[in-house]
């Protein structure tokens, strides 16, 4: 097993959810502008994020799904959060995502993240390989997934919707290098 740190580097740690955290989850839930690039459709209350943050066990095997929150280690901010959810373990796969608060982007902040919960997910949590899935009008995060090792491996047609109009997605994937292949 690597002995490199899992869940930081020099400019970023990823963190468990706190009920600190109450409010920048709603905030980050609720912008709007963002739904287009997810599953998300309905505002989501405090009362609900106040139970998915008590209630979750910060344990992707038993949740299904992780969310850890993304601070700027030099000052402690807490400038986003990144996910694992579609949990696959007999697959060892997870689908990522992660919002990095608009005031914080281009920093290299999601860079840092994605790399820090790449090296988790092979490292610590042995998957196999992770995947996202990328508007192809989204040029950052097209950019943010390539500079992690992520490949496009190809376009689902009319993916998602916004405006009435239905919309290509690139599905993204990065296999980690070292895991055996058994078949064939």
């Amino acid at each position: 097993m690597d002995s490199s740190p899992i869940l930081y580097n020099d400019t970023v740690s990823l963190r468990a959810m706190e009920p600190e955290d109450l409010d920048l989850i709603y905030q980050i839930e609720n912008m709007t502008e963002f739904w287009r690039m997810g599953a998300a459709n309905v505002p989501y209350s405090r009362y609900a994020i106040h139970r998915f943050i008590a209630e979750n066990r910060n344990n992707l095997f038993a949740d299904g799904q992780l969310r850890l929150m993304i601070e700027k280690k030099d000052t402690r901010e807490t400038v986003g959060c990144i996910d694992l959810t579609a949990f696959e373990p007999l697959h060892r796969r997870a689908e990522t995502g992660l919002l990095i608060l608009p005031k914080f982007q281009h920093r290299g902040l999601g860079h840092n993240a994605l790399s820090v919960l790449c090296h988790y997910a092979h490292s610590f949590l042995q998957l196999h390989q992770l995947y996202a899935y990328v508007a192809v009008t989204n040029t950052p995060a097209i950019r943010l997934f390539s500079s992690c090792s992520f490949r496009s491996i190809g376009t689902l047609p009319d993916w998602i919707c916004h405006e009435e109009t239905f919309r290509p997605v690139h599905l993204f994937q990065r296999i980690f290098s070292d895991t055996k292949k058994k078949y064939g």
